[in-house]
């Protein structure tokens, strides 16, 4: 096992002036399941794939166990990695699949086949040892990919969106097994993902990357409760939060919809610390309420997920219309096209942030 570190890591593609990455500083600790999310094109499999070996490092550099690996071969750094599309010979059974990679460091063929054999047990692989991958379902042929990692006992496991051919049952419970299994091995994992919900329930830590930069790490807890700027706010969380630019009164107060929003004494002071006028305010779903006074809106429509619903509204707060989500018990969720009103609840404090940088604000 190894901790591993970026240090100002970039990467430029020829051709291009603007960087994949640019000067990401980031550090795993040994042992830790790290998660880079973020939307296509943010540089979380460019990322990735310096770790690996697979691109150069134009400026800074990246370390395994302290170790400057940057123009290091692949094959040298001791890392294996799990792809999106299996990586699988199909001619060979899963048994050869699995002990494959062994074979080509020249591990006598006992070893390799008890250590393939030890890995199918571990993955739940044992009763499908004599199959081709074709005839093995897709949850199937991502554990063997899996186990052809596993099978190396490498110091880094790097897995590259390895759920997102399968469907959305067998993903959930890939998740749970994924991050069993890192657990059991303790192996530093670093994981890709553009899902959001994947990321905050395998992640010990979440690194979250917009526009080729890192814009916050943390634990997922952290990024869902204190995210650093609109950006993180809106990507992190499922609906996403309600960002909305509002004005700011002489005192410091802000109106949401005739409704003051409730604003404790650090908040009030970082509103006041430059003159600034204008602020968004970031307020969640669960923070955001039908009530008989409040804010009115039309609902626009009702996504029911069980015992709860997400309601998405639109509105108007004085600069145009303003779409809303709020969350209710399902049993009292409105009808689409019904007027209702909403109000921010005053058990959830509302996060502010710079209308004109999106960085946060107070505590």
């Amino acid at each position: 096992m190894a901790d591993v570190r970026y240090a100002q890591a970039t990467r430029i593609y020829p051709g291009t002036d603007v960087p994949a990455v640019d000067a990401l500083d980031l550090e795993i600790a040994d042992g830790e399941f790290m998660v880079l999310v973020g939307p296509s094109g943010s540089g979380k499999t460019t990322a990735l794939r310096m770790l690996a070996g697979l691109e150069d490092v134009d400026a800074g550099a990246v370390l395994i166990d302290g170790r400057d690996v940057s123009f290091v071969s692949p094959a040298r750094r001791d890392v294996a990695m799990v792809f999106q599309n299996y990586a699988l010979y199909p001619y060979l059974t899963v048994i050869d699949n699995l002990a494959f990679p062994l074979r080509v460091t020249g591990v006598a063929k006992r070893e390799r086949y008890a250590r393939a054999r030890e890995v199918a047990e571990m993955l739940e692989l044992t009763a499908f040892l004599e199959r081709k991958p074709g005839q093995l379902s897709g949850g199937q042929r991502q554990r063997v990919a899996m186990g052809r990692a596993i099978v190396r006992r490498p110091r880094v496991y790097l897995m590259d969106e390895p759920l997102s051919n399968l469907d959305a049952k067998l993903r959930v419970q890939m998740r749970a097994d994924i991050a069993a299994l890192q657990s059991r091995l303790g192996t530093t994992t670093l994981y890709v993902t553009h899902d959001q919900s994947e990321a905050m329930t395998l992640g010990h830590r979440v690194a979250v990357l917009n526009d080729a930069q890192l814009q916050q790490c943390d634990t997922p807890r952290a990024l869902f409760d204190r995210p650093v700027n609109t950006f993180v706010a809106g990507f992190i969380g499922s609906p996403s939060m309600n960002l909305v630019p509002l004005p700011v009164g002489h005192d410091g107060a802000i109106s949401f919809g005739g409704a003051p929003l409730a604003l404790g004494d650090e908040a009030r002071a970082a509103l006041g610390g430059n003159g600034r006028r204008r602020v968004i305010v970031g307020v969640r779903a669960e923070a955001l309420e039908p009530a008989a006074e409040g804010l009115a809106a039309e609902v626009q429509a009702v996504d029911q997920i069980g015992a709860d619903a997400h309601v998405f509204c639109m509105t108007d707060l004085g600069d145009g219309p303003v779409r809303l989500v709020a969350r209710t018990e399902t049993r009292r969720a409105p009808d689409r096209g019904e007027r209702i009103r909403l109000r921010p609840s005053a058990d959830y404090p509302p996060h502010l942030f710079d209308a004109e940088s999106g960085e946060r604000l107070g505590p």
